[in-house]
């Protein structure tokens, strides 16, 4: 089956590229589904478990995190899926409380996910030996698990877009902060000379006067900025001398 039935699962997937269990939990997905296996329907429901736990990761406040909330639906040590996706719903304030209409809604698509997965074990006693109508059943099945948990992490990933990251805790790259860096470097002047150790030092002439000094190794400037150009930046200095003495080792 084509990739149309889950356009919002591959967005969502290709933004968090880094999550390496979203990736795999993806391509389980991806190919139980083309083969029109019923393990489509375990996987659908996994992948938004995955989601969730991304978003969550992403959003939760390291002072307060949710996990120790009084109120924390994955406050258990090992949370339910429904658990997974209403604390998602929460960090990105969708919901005000069990009985607010829209959760119930939301409810409803990942109730659909969840039960999926018992009624297609029924799908074998039901069909009464009629082999076409149990390939059909089924077919429905893994259809209806795809479209609801695409719908559901389609909804998830464009709240968490509306949303400002930390950029202290957030696992992002620098390019998602667009907007803020663009503020950022409209409004800072930047004056930078190497001191006596070799090292960087930088001063941020900020707004209203201020200033900021940082201090920056070669290394881990080159390491954070181009990592190109530090594995060619080492392989010259690999080649100029010896590598430094490690801390209590005496150089020859």
């Amino acid at each position: 089956m084509s990739s149309d039935w889950y356009p919002g699962i591959e967005r969502f997937c290709g933004h968090w590229s880094q999550a390496p269990m979203l990736q795999q939990t993806f391509e389980s997905l991806k190919q139980a589904f083309a083969e029109g296996n019923d393990a489509c329907i375990d996987a659908s429901k996994g992948l938004v478990e995955c989601a969730c736990r991304v978003i969550i990761e992403n959003l939760d406040d390291p002072s307060n995190p949710i996990k120790e909330w009084k109120d924390s639906p994955i406050k258990a040590e090992t949370p339910y899926f429904k658990d997974w996706v209403s604390a998602a719903l929460r960090l990105l304030n969708l919901t005000e409380s069990r009985d607010d209409p829209f959760s119930k809604l939301l409810s409803q698509h990942f109730k659909l996910v969840d039960e999926l997965g018992r009624f297609r074990n029924l799908a074998g006693p039901i069909s009464h030996g009629k082999e076409g109508f149990a390939h059909k059943l089924s077919a429905h099945h893994r259809r209806a698990a795809v479209l609801a948990a695409d719908a559901l992490v389609t909804f998830l990933h464009e709240a968490y877009l509306e949303r400002e990251p930390d950029p202290v805790t957030s696992l992002e790259p620098f390019d998602r902060f667009r907007k803020s860096n663009a503020l950022i470097d409209f409004h800072v002047e930047a004056q930078a000379m190497s001191n006596e150790d070799g090292w960087l030092d930088i001063t941020l002439r900020l707004p209203g006067e201020e200033t900021l000094d940082l201090t920056i190794e070669p290394s881990r400037l080159l390491f954070g900025v181009d990592r190109e150009a530090y594995k060619y930046v080492l392989g010259l200095c690999r080649d100029a001398s010896m590598p430094p003495a490690e801390d209590g080792e005496v150089a020859a």
